[in-house]
């Protein structure tokens, strides 16, 4: 038995800290969930920077959409999503067969908004409704001035469900 599988099995849930173009579209992640039963998956805006800068997988999303006159924000969290849905579907049916103990994606809000709970509140019910799936959570800086966002947000998604 792997050790990741004894780990699942005595109640780890194992998140990946990463996600790529390639990890979808090469069956990478579909691997990593059969094989070393990985239940979720969490990303942030240094993440996809750093699959942006090693290779050419999203050089033409980001022309496409910059050609919009999008900010770079807006292309950076876009790009985010659409991998983060893909990675999503991929996870829904764990999360399905453990009734949302596992098989979640996350991403967060802007570090910039870390200090204004508005905004975040803001940022986090747009990207939710932007994500479009069950099993994508996104993350709030646990700043003291993000504290009503969490709260909000929380309430919110309790109410949605």
């Amino acid at each position: 038995m792997k050790r990741t599988h004894a780990l699942h099995d005595a109640g780890q849930s194992i998140w990946l800290d990463n996600i790529t173009r390639t990890l979808l579209d090469t069956g990478i992640l579909d691997r990593y969930i059969a094989r070393y039963s990985v239940t979720g998956l969490t990303s942030n805006p240094t993440i996809l920077d750093n699959a942006i800068k090693e290779g050419t997988d999203y050089d033409a999303d980001i022309a496409a959409r910059k050609a919009t006159g999008a900010s770079d924000e807006e292309v950076v969290f876009d790009l985010a999503l659409a991998d983060l849905r893909r990675a999503a579907d991929k996870l829904a049916p764990i999360y399905a067969r453990t009734d949302g103990v596992d098989g979640w994606v996350s991403l967060e809000v802007s570090p910039l908004l870390a200090h204004n709970a508005q905004r975040t509140i803001e940022e986090a019910t747009a990207l939710c409704r932007k994500g479009a799936r069950g099993n994508l959570f996104i993350k709030i800086p646990g700043t003291a001035e993000s504290l009503p966002a969490i709260e909000e947000c929380i309430y919110s998604r309790s109410r949605s469900t």
